[in-house]
């Protein structure tokens, strides 16, 4: 994984172009790459830089919740949804603190403003976790990925649960061309925090083996890419073992891959690295449904990797 993973970061440093970006900071894109990943032989996991297990695993379990709100996540010592719902609140008129204008970039240039910041931010993830009617109006992302996966609005003012939809027709029609996850809803794009960026997923057996292609319509390839991949080949897992399956291959395309222009350094630094092995995906054999999974429940054995790489989200 880690080699096909490497192979990205050289094809966009080599091809990208330049591009502005919504969210100021510019990148290096290139349009249309794939990689696939046989989940039989190691679970998906970077190892030129740590990548934490736990913010993925408490992520996904998110989604297949159908949860929008950050609580859950916070409740879990996982942040990487905090930046979405932390500008909705700063930017609105129930905030009185200083100003928070552009607070990413300017975190990452000035120390004395990344100080303030912190301690904003820390004030609101408390605040989320402590005062229900705070959290009810400023911990919501909107109709973001859970609220698609598990109660897509119909017309006719019902709902479908595609996870449910998915896991019924990988027992009863395996061979379907129609086992599809699909998270962009152009109705709802307008009203979610962050419209989503792996778009749809299809699932495919052969051979008593589930395999998942995901579409990506962007793809952050330094910080978020890595989570994908780690996500989609958990939940590949999930389902595999909720219907009897084993797993076969994970393959990722995307859309816009890209590299943000002040992750670059970062990049260089991660392509000098060689990679370990990968480690292995334990799962519970506790009789638990997917959908009844704690965290507890899912562990990454033998995981070695060189040390973490910080950067910043652009927002």
């Amino acid at each position: 994984m880690t080699t096909q993973y490497l192979e990205l970061l050289h094809h966009i440093l080599e091809n990208g172009s330049p591009k502005h970006d919504r969210t100021g900071v510019g990148t290096y894109s290139v349009f249309g790459y794939q990689m696939r990943f046989d989940l039989e032989k190691g679970f998906p996991l970077l190892t030129t830089k740590k990548v934490p297990f736990s913010l993925i695993r408490s992520e996904l379990l998110w989604f297949l919740r159908g949860d929008t709100n950050i609580r859950y996540l916070l409740e879990h010592k996982n942040h990487i949804w905090d930046e979405w719902a932390f500008e909705n609140w700063v930017s609105s008129s129930d905030y009185q603190g200083p100003d928070m204008t552009d607070f990413g970039l300017r975190a990452e240039q000035d120390p004395e403003f990344k100080k303030v910041y912190q301690e904003v931010k820390s004030e609101f993830c408390e605040r989320i976790l402590t005062d229900d009617k705070f959290a009810e109006k400023y911990g919501e992302l909107g109709d973001v990925y859970g609220k698609q996966w598990r109660a897509w609005p119909t017309r006719d003012g019902g709902t479908i649960d595609q996870i449910g939809n998915i896991i019924k027709q990988l027992r009863e029609t395996p061979d379907s061309r129609r086992i599809i996850l699909s998270a962009w809803n152009p109705e709802d794009v307008p009203n979610m925090a962050l419209p989503p960026c792996h778009t749809l997923s299809q699932f495919y057996v052969k051979d008593g083996k589930l395999s998942c292609q995901l579409y990506q319509r962007p793809g952050d390839a330094f910080l978020g890419v890595p989570f994908n991949i780690a996500s989609y080949a958990l939940l590949t897992h999930l389902l595999a073992r909720e219907v009897g399956l084993e797993v076969g291959e994970f393959i990722h395309t995307f859309g816009d891959l890209h590299i943000y222009s002040n992750h670059i350094e970062q990049v260089k630094e991660q392509l000098n690295r060689d990679p370990y092995p990968l480690p292995t995906l334990e799962i519970a054999n506790n009789g638990k449904s997917m959908m009844a999974l704690e965290n507890k429940d899912i562990k990454v054995k033998d995981y070695k990797s060189h040390s973490a790489i910080k950067a910043s989200v652009a927002v």
